[in-house]
């Protein structure tokens, strides 16, 4: 199962769309800066998540 989800910048109210197979691990990344397009406005947290099956 993948995840689409909607991320906000808790630094300056940013915006991250992504897609994930693990949320909780996807969003630990952002959380660490260990994401190079996210790193700077973390944290974040998760406004929105759809999750989709293939």
């Amino acid at each position: 199962m993948y995840c689409v989800y909607l991320i906000q910048s808790l630094k300056n109210k940013s915006l991250y769309v992504g897609c994930a197979s693990d949320l909780k691990k996807r969003l630990a990344i952002h959380n660490q800066g260990k994401s190079y397009h996210t790193k700077k406005y973390a944290p974040w947290r998760l406004i929105y998540c759809e999750a989709y099956i293939f």
